[in-house]
Order: C-alpha cells, then structure tokens, then sequence
C-alpha cells in the first residue's frame, strides 16, 4: 500500500515538493514517520492515548530533522475543523479508520475541506463487497452465507466494526468533492494469514503477486481490504 500511495503523491505533485500531510488515526506512527523521512512535513491526530505515546516514542530516536518535520496531536479525526483551517494540507491519510465509525459521511467531509486544491485523499477501509471471502476460505460457511447481506463484522480483535462497498464510497466521495481518481486492493490473497505467522523465504514474490492483484480485475474486487485515492477538485 505505501507503494500505491507512493504512485499517487508522485502522480500529482512536483518531484521534490515538500508536501503538507495530515495522518488522522496514526496509529503508532508508521506511515507519518516514513512520509517524514522523504521530506514531508506531517501531522498526526490519533485519539488513542497509548498509540499517540508509542507514535512519540518512536518519533523521539528519529534524527532532529526527521523529528522537527512530525507534529502528534492526540484528538478525533472527526475534530478536524477545531484543530486546522480548511485547505491546511496537500495530503490527507485515513488509514484503517472508518471501520470504527458508525456514521463515516461526516468524518470525510471534514477530511475533504482540510485539502488544498488538488489535494490527495488517501483511504484504507474494509471491502463491504468482500466479506465473505475470509470466512469462506476458511470453510466458516454459515458466516460465510451471513456476510453476503451486511456491512457489519468482527474482527480480528474481537470488536464489532463494519465495512464499506466501493460504490457507496464513489458516490460519498464525489459529493464532498474529492471523486475518486484511482484504487486498489490490498490483501488479495494473504488475508487469511494467521497474525504473526513466519514471513516466507520469497516474500518479494509474494509482495509483487499481491501489488499486482490489487492493481487488477477481478482480483482487486475481492481483497480484504481497499485503497481509495481521491482528489479534491
């Protein structure tokens, strides 16, 4: 996925231009460090006090340049509108989020007025058009069938979240004025793999199998998961 995101920032800014990133629910940091270390300059907002520490902890052994390029604010990524002025990014990242969010509309279309224009906004969510696929590999049958008719889940933490189908989230995101300019699947054929299970001796191989499986019909219909890329207008 970081290569996907990688194509899309190279794809509509200059080479070189230091962009403005917003990563609303970062999590412990991984994807605003790395963005960091390219040159950008990247806020984070995670409402979580643990992860909003492990982010610090891990921001605290990066170089000073790196450090001084990451600002960490523990808030709702649904407070957008309190902590910056619309237009404030180039750059907005909603990775692993809406799942947890029962009323996503909302949330995006504050996401979408925190983007310059010309802005990328980057989702990952959960493939509601795919939720049997998990249980099915699986052999679970009776979820299997269940999952057919909802948008609703549980999942690997025990926690009753939900999904979202690529249709609704074209037509959300052309609404808020960011339609969407590109996706992806990401987890086409390893999401069945157990948590840390051994990582294998051609896990380069593996990579471009999925990479490219996320970049292709039918494959990219049934991942996992889905990465959608949408640019302010």
């Amino acid at each position: 996925m970081a290569r996907q995101l990688d194509e899309q920032i190279a794809g509509r800014f200059p080479v070189g231009q230091r962009l403005r990133v917003l990563d609303v629910g970062m999590g412990q940091g991984t994807q605003a460090l790395r963005l960091a270390r390219a040159g950008h300059q990247v806020t984070g907002l995670e409402q979580d006090s643990t992860m909003v520490a492990v982010a610090r902890e891990a921001l605290s052994v990066e170089p000073e340049g790196i450090r001084e390029r990451v600002r960490i604010i523990e808030g709702d990524g649904r407070d957008t509108g309190v902590h910056f002025l619309p237009g404030s990014f180039d750059v907005v990242l909603c990775h692993g989020v809406l799942m947890y969010v029962e009323q996503p509309d909302p949330l995006l279309a504050g996401l979408a007025r925190m983007l310059a224009q010309g802005g990328l906004l980057s989702l990952l969510v959960r493939n509601g058009d795919a939720l049997a696929m998990r249980p099915g590999l699986s052999g679970d049958w009776a979820d299997a069938l269940d999952a057919f008719d909802t948008v609703s889940y549980t999942n690997r933490l025990g926690l009753d979240v939900r999904a979202d189908r690529l249709e609704v989230l074209t037509a959300t995101l052309a609404g808020i004025a960011a339609p969407l300019h590109a996706w992806y699947g990401v987890r086409v054929f390893t999401d069945t793999a157990a948590d840390g299970a051994e990582i294998p001796a051609d896990v380069e191989t593996l990579l471009a199998v999925e990479e490219r499986a996320g970049r292709t019909d039918p494959y990219r219909g049934v991942a996992a998961l889905l990465h959608l890329c949408g640019v302010r207008g």
